[in-house]
């Protein structure tokens, strides 16, 4: 239940605290005084979007937060919406939290119904999940909703494969003729650029061995160093015996004369050539790459990464038969599963129904229609899954929608077609109340009393006042016979103060009550009469 509600900067509210009580609760004014807005307020609180415009003009943010009772433990919720970018922040408890972990809150917090749940309630498609919420065993419709999944997902791989397979055939030939040609050249991952290093090492290594050669002909051809190094060594000797400064000399040719012999044996011995070479293979290397890039018009990177897209693609269209067939028996293998669990539902819906309808009568009886009031679930199949590869027929659930017959005498006919406003109004209401708990959601009913009167008012508000006993109940009504039943009564107000317009809301007790209902009665003597009769229990 709601204990405490508070409002800032949303429309015409500037600052609004409520606190609600066990019981009914009831929320009146005149039309346009904001009591839409306070509803609004609770639903954007518990998950849904409201657009940034109705934030109070010339405030950054609208505020709404609520102190909720949920399994005996206190629980706030807290959610802001900026005026600047319509984003909002949640908060539960003293963290921030998604909107996801809100919309699974919120059915354990409230249960809303509005003229907008009537329209609903006459589409086909909400019928059928309104009789899937009393099922006493869900688990076949659990295995169904998760059998379709499997399903769309196995449908969405066969699609896929069939695409692509379809498109690639197109471009089969092509693809093998540009497999042909890459496989013919066989490139390999940075090839190209080792081969011109090792190129240009071989280059480098030539140049070195032109250099040897040369230095080994300076050495050896005429006039020879080695022996003019001699004749020099000899001089000195002669000229050392006179002067005996110059034998040093002698000794120093005569090292550098034998350093020169070594170099010149190592120079004999040196390859003239980088072992393992092949300037000519790797040339022939070098122009079938670039032959190769010139056909495809692509760097050879590029040519590297398409011969194994092309060959991954190859493959694939070489497994794509075996793909699709076992594809296809997993299809077959959860298209039969799934017929077996539609038939399980069926019996259970068809149960529910049953137990359903009879609960519906029961209490639509006590809203004021003829004890031959009758509701009926007709059940029409309905396609829920066509198999794309298994050769299997399209499989159907039965899918509920609601035939009823308020009078005696007339044929079950949709709801669209002959209920009214305050039909649909009491009908909605019944199915409420089967879906409260005691202790459960809080109840809001949003004018869900529009299109009825007189003595169905009575009725209504008997079975309201009742079912308030054991949930909390929020109400919005026009209608003083209803708001008469409040446990708490809050009247909501348009104000003007300093040109500007407020929305506030009282909580009224005593004289204040009587002039409530007065007011909702007409106003005038009728009005206080009517008022009087009500708070004293007359009719």
């Amino acid at each position: 239940m709601i204990e405490v509600l508070r409002i800032k900067n949303l429309a015409l509210i500037d600052d609004l605290e409520l606190e609600f009580g066990q019981g009914l609760n009831v929320l009146t004014g005149e039309t346009g005084a904001g009591k839409s807005f306070i509803v609004s307020a609770v639903n954007f609180l518990t998950g849904e979007k409201m657009h940034p415009d109705l934030v109070r003009a010339g405030c950054e943010k609208a505020v709404v937060e609520a102190l909720f009772v949920l399994d005996g433990q206190d629980l706030i919720l807290r959610r802001e919406l900026a005026a600047g970018t319509g984003r909002s922040r949640i908060y539960i408890g003293d963290g921030l939290a998604s909107r996801e972990a809100l919309a699974a809150l919120r059915p354990k917090l409230l249960l809303h119904a509005s003229q907008h749940g009537q329209q609903r309630l006459l589409q086909p498609a909400f019928q059928a999940a309104l009789l899937d919420g009393f099922l006493a065993d869900d688990q076949p419709l659990a295995e169904k909703n998760r059998l379709l999944r499997e399903l769309a997902d196995i449908a969405g791989q066969i699609r896929a494969l069939d695409a692509k397979a379809a498109s690639l055939e197109e471009k089969r030939q092509f693809l093998e003729f540009q497999h042909a040609e890459i496989s013919k050249v066989a490139p390999l991952p940075g090839e190209e650029d080792e081969l011109i290093g090792r190129r240009a090492a071989l280059a480098e290594s030539r140049k070195a061995s032109e250099a040897l050669a040369r230095a080994l002909d300076t050495l050896e051809q005429s006039p020879k160093v080695l022996d003019t190094l001699a004749d020099l060594h000899r001089e000195l000797l002669h000229a050392g015996e006179l002067f005996p400064d110059f034998t040093a000399d002698a000794e120093a040719v005569a090292a550098f004369r034998h350093h020169l012999k070594d170099v010149a044996v190592r120079l004999r011995r040196k390859p003239t050539k980088a072992p393992g070479d092949d300037a000519e293979a790797i040339e022939k290397r070098l122009f079938e790459l670039a032959q190769l890039r010139r056909k495809l018009r692509k760097s050879l990177a590029e040519i590297v990464d398409l011969g194994a897209e092309i060959e991954a693609n190859l493959n694939f269209l070489d497994a794509c038969a075996l793909d699709r067939m076992r594809l296809a028996r997993e299809e077959a293998e959860r298209a039969e599963a799934l017929a077996a669990a539609l038939l399980a539902l069926g019996r259970v819906r068809r149960e529910a129904a049953t137990r359903l309808s009879a609960s519906l009568e029961e209490i639509l009886r006590s809203l004021g229609f003829s004890k031959d009031v009758k509701v009926i679930f007709d059940f029409v199949p309905a396609e829920v899954y066509a198999p794309v590869a298994a050769e299997l027929p399209a499989l159907a659930e039965d899918r509920a929608r609601i035939l009823w017959r308020p009078n005696p005498g007339q044929p079950p006919q949709p709801l669209d077609k002959i209920a009214s406003g305050g039909e649909l109004s009491r009908f909605l209401l019944a199915l409420m109340s089967l879906s409260a708990e005691p202790g459960g959601p809080t109840l809001i009913f949003d004018e869900i009393d529009a299109g009825i009167g007189g003595l169905t008012l009575g009725s209504v508000g008997a079975y309201v006042k009742k079912l308030s006993e054991t949930s909390q109940i929020l109400l919005i009504t026009h209608w003083p016979q209803l708001a008469s039943l409040a446990d708490r009564h809050f009247q909501v107000v348009k104000t003007v103060e300093d040109g500007q317009t407020s929305t506030r809301c009282l909580r009224l007790s005593g004289p204040d009550i009587a002039g409530e209902l007065s007011r909702m009665a007409g106003g005038g003597a009728t009005g206080q009469e009517m008022a009087r009769r009500l708070l004293s229990g007359g009719a």
